[in-house]
């Protein structure tokens, strides 16, 4: 498998480490590669002891993305356990669902024990969460012994080591880790997997209803027209403010009408007109002015002829 991978990768480096320090099962979990695909890993985990799940052995998948470890892998169940949904994948803090809460020092083995921690905790209608009645739980527990994958060919009831007097410092390392890693609640959608009102009469396998690509867009256009409605309504009053007579004839609008060609021939002929009436004047005071000025040198020159008589 090396020869297949960059080993300068950090992902690779971090998986093929990982893979070496948890080569041999423990009574609690254990987890490999497949043989094909290094970022896809299959784990047993046992269930914890003193809960309804004690005597089960469960199995899943675990599917890294290649920026592990900045961000979290996906982890989904393939053993059905009453707490969380079979084949889909599961809502944690440390899984794909909440990239803003994963923590680069976290590893696949903290990926393991948070899901037994968290196998008592309430599902509280979190993404891939189930709430089975504790004798649902029990006898699902039971049946999980006679599971075989069929990828990784692992059979439960030799996948895990025998229970020793040493395993309860793991059960207190999972609870420890469970407490420390907050449990992050996504609520499903109305019309949901629960909308019946008892997820525990549900079956696993039921598939989580898809919204229809139409009723998204007809739910986001409700939601744009009912913002665009709130922003109309609170521009009217603006608009509806008392204007001064000066404030209404500058916004209405100015609408020039086309000059028809009479129009235009009967304001040329009054500027014609005009020009013409102007230079008449004009001769008129000249000749005026000319006559008086004509009149004051004859009476000048009248009285100076009478003067030397």
């Amino acid at each position: 498998m090396e020869a297949r991978y960059n080993l300068k990768s950090p992902a690779v480096k971090r998986l093929m480490k990982e893979a070496a320090e948890l080569k041999d099962p423990t009574d609690h979990y254990h987890a490999q590669p497949l043989e094909d695909n290094l970022f896809e890993w299959h784990f047993t985990v046992r269930g914890p002891p003193d809960s309804d799940f004690d005597g089960g052995v469960y199995h899943g998948r675990i599917v890294l993305p290649p920026e592990y470890p900045m961000k979290p892998p996906s982890i989904i169940l393939l053993t059905a356990n009453g707490r969380f949904e079979v084949g889909k994948k599961i809502c944690l803090s440390i899984s794909g669902h909440h990239p803003e809460t994963w923590q680069p020092s976290w590893s696949i083995r903290t990926a393991l024990l948070a899901i037994i921690g968290f196998m008592p905790t309430k599902g509280e209608g979190a993404i891939g969460s189930l709430d089975y009645t504790p004798e649902e739980r029990k006898a699902l527990a039971k049946k999980s012994q006679e599971f075989c994958c069929e990828a990784c060919g692992v059979k439960m009831k030799s996948a895990l080591l025998p229970l020793t007097s040493d395993s309860s410092a793991d059960d207190r390392e999972a609870r420890e880790l469970a407490r420390q890693i907050s449990f992050k609640a996504e609520v499903n959608p109305p019309g949901g997997a629960q909308s019946d009102g008892n997820p525990s009469k549900q079956p696993q396998d039921r598939p989580e209803p898809v919204p229809e690509a139409g009723a998204t867009h007809e739910t986001d256009s409700q939601e744009a027209a009912t913002v665009s409605g709130q922003e109309v309504s609170q521009t009217v009053p603006a608009t509806n403010a008392p204007r001064s007579p000066r404030q209404r004839r500058a916004l209405q609008p100015q609408r020039r009408l086309p000059a028809s060609p009479g129009l235009i021939q009967v304001q040329q002929h009054g500027v014609n007109g005009s020009n013409t009436g102007s230079a008449v004047l004009i001769v008129v005071l000249t000749l005026a002015l000319a006559a008086l000025i004509f009149r004051r040198i004859y009476l000048a020159n009248d009285y100076t002829f009478d003067y030397e008589l």
